[in-house]
């Protein structure tokens, strides 16, 4: 096998996204924790990931989960302490394991040190450390929204003036156009550093910036400099692995987030294949079927689009997101085998997968009553489509769907009470199907969920062909199956996946006879044409 360039470990790496409070609790108190996630790392190097993304453990008024920060130095206390990140950061790498941080870099809490001092006047140094503008109580600069609900924009009194929050009233947007607000950040980032962190997630970084009296949020005339400068600052020739956090990202776009020559981000998450199943011109929770021949395009345009000349995110899941086997998959009948097919469909991909906690197993949505919900946005948005009339069966039957309390549920160790995530009352209740599926139900069966993503890590570390291969998609216009083929001077791959619940007759004509079957969600399989419902082959050709 060809050797990786160190700087570009990433390539054949596999990252693991943690939400931390759902995750293990070591303490009782209901909320995971570091030490928690600290117990966990043999699970994790058993599964063979290289990576944990942590969502944010810095200190913060939880207003949002974390993404509001008060403090990017310190950690919050329903976490640990920095002494437990240190900890944590040491331990991993005894697991051969790095630690990607979340940075929330958009905007801060109202309650950081910064905003604090920014809102006593208009004199004060921090005041243009966030994105104000004159007006009048009661009429803001104009109408814009924010993603979380009510205007974007919110008046203190003590200065006479509007602050700009695209979420949260506690989350001000930070203003990226003063460039004492961009050497601070990089100064903490370069803290982070030395503290061991090995890479970075930069949370909506496609906003900062901002132009908001032309009503622009995201893909600002200054996003590219603001990225290209802090990458030269603080990323480059650190062996780090970058992701940018792009809603608005194109191929195009993408080309300049992933720039081969490491001027930005290592990668990007981009979501263009995430949102179609949601209604044209309507919000997350108008839900429709996935049209499954424009994801198909889709999926296809990215992997073309940045082959040689970029670098693909893989994933179906994140904190923000519904478990991918109740939205795509089968739930129900079919809930293994969906897991299973949807695994080798990513996992053969060109780019780097990512596994959210839980996916491992084939953890489900949970279908809860409105008060057992946590999430901001889910609880707004419920009160304002009631407002507005709507069904409350309606409105839960999106929430159910599309909430984002979904991958929030904690994490299903075993069968015990609460599922082996905490010895006290959990922050948000477990999903009532912890009994069947838990981690120590799957980690020894050479069947389950668990084994089938364990193999796929391990033969995407095996095959140069699944990190630089080229991509070709077969079978474009079909309506049941999913096949593509990855091909190298060495090896070819093939992935045929029937995505639906119905027995299928392949319409490729056996291409697979004279190759290997590297692996397959059914144990049983005569490699014919027939595919059962959600079935996946991945196969290999040894050219010389």
């Amino acid at each position: 096998m060809t050797k990786v360039n160190d700087e570009k470990w990433w390539k054949k790496a596999i990252v693991y996204q943690i939400y931390p409070r759902s995750f293990q609790d070591s303490n009782g108190d209901g909320i995971g924790d570091l030490n928690g996630i600290i117990r966990r790392l043999d699970y994790l190097e058993n599964l063979g990931i290289d990576a944990i993304w942590l969502s944010p453990v810095c200190q913060s008024p939880q207003d949002d989960n974390g993404y509001d920060i008060s403090d990017y130095q310190n950690i919050d206390p329903m976490f640990g302490s920095l002494e437990d990140m240190e900890r944590l950061i040491e331990e991993a790498k005894k697991h051969h394991i790095r630690i990607m941080m979340d940075l929330v870099l958009n905007h801060s809490s109202d309650e950081h040190r910064w905003f604090q001092e920014a809102k006593k006047s208009q004199d004060n140094p921090y005041h243009d450390y966030y994105v104000w503008r004159d007006g009048e109580e009661g009429h803001p600069p104009n109408d814009m929204r924010a993603c979380f609900g009510g205007s974007a924009w919110e008046w203190v009194p003590e200065v006479e003036q509007y602050y700009f929050h695209q979420f949260s009233i506690k989350q001000p947007d930070l203003n990226w156009e003063n460039e004492k607000v961009r050497r601070e950040i990089y100064s903490m980032i370069r803290w982070w550093i030395e503290k061991g962190a090995g890479g970075f997630r930069l949370d909506v970084i496609d906003q900062i910036a901002k132009e908001p009296d032309r009503e622009v949020t995201a893909n600002g005339p200054r996003l590219h400099e603001f990225i290209r400068e802090m990458s030269r600052e603080v990323f480059q020739g650190r062996g780090l692995i970058t992701v940018g956090e792009a809603w608005g990202a194109t191929p195009e776009l993408a080309k300049l987030y992933s720039n081969p020559d490491g001027s930005e981000f290592s990668m990007v998450f981009q979501f263009e294949h995430i949102v179609l199943d949601q209604q044209e011109g309507e919000e997350k929770w108008d839900l429709k079927p996935l049209p499954f021949l424009r994801f198909k395009e889709t999926m296809n345009r990215w992997q073309t689009g940045l082959a040689g000349c970029g670098w693909n995110s893989l994933f179906w899941n994140n904190h923000d997101l519904p478990r991918i086997v109740s939205r795509w998959g089968n739930d129900k009948e079919y809930r293994v085998e969906s897991a299973k097919m949807l695994a080798i469909l990513l996992h053969g991909m060109q780019g780097t997968p990512y596994i959210y906690q839980g996916e491992e197993l084939g953890m489900t949505n949970a279908a809860y009553d409105i008060s057992d919900y946590r999430d901001i946005e889910t609880r707004n948005m419920y009160r304002e489509r009631l407002d507005k009339g709507y069904d409350v069966k309606d409105i839960m039957n999106s929430i159910h769907a599309k909430g984002r309390d979904n991958a929030r549920t904690p994490m299903q160790w075993d069968d015990s009470e609460n599922a082996g995530f905490t010895d006290g009352i959990p922050w948000i209740r477990v999903n009532p199907n912890y009994k069947t599926i838990n981690a120590a139900r799957q980690v020894q069966d050479p069947n389950s969920i668990f084994a089938c993503y364990k193999k796929l890590i391990e033969i995407r570390k095996n095959h140069d062909v699944l990190v630089d291969g080229t991509f070709q998609m077969l079978l474009e216009a079909d309506e049941n199956f999913f096949a593509y083929e990855r091909e190298d001077a060495n090896e070819k791959l093939l992935v045929i996946c029937n995505f639906f619940g119905e027995t299928l007759k392949c319409p490729l004509a056996g291409e697979w006879e004279s190759m290997t079957l590297l692996a397959c969600n059914y144990t049983l399989t005569d490699q014919s044409r027939v595919f059962m419902p959600y079935e996946a082959r991945m196969y290999l050709l040894k050219k010389k």
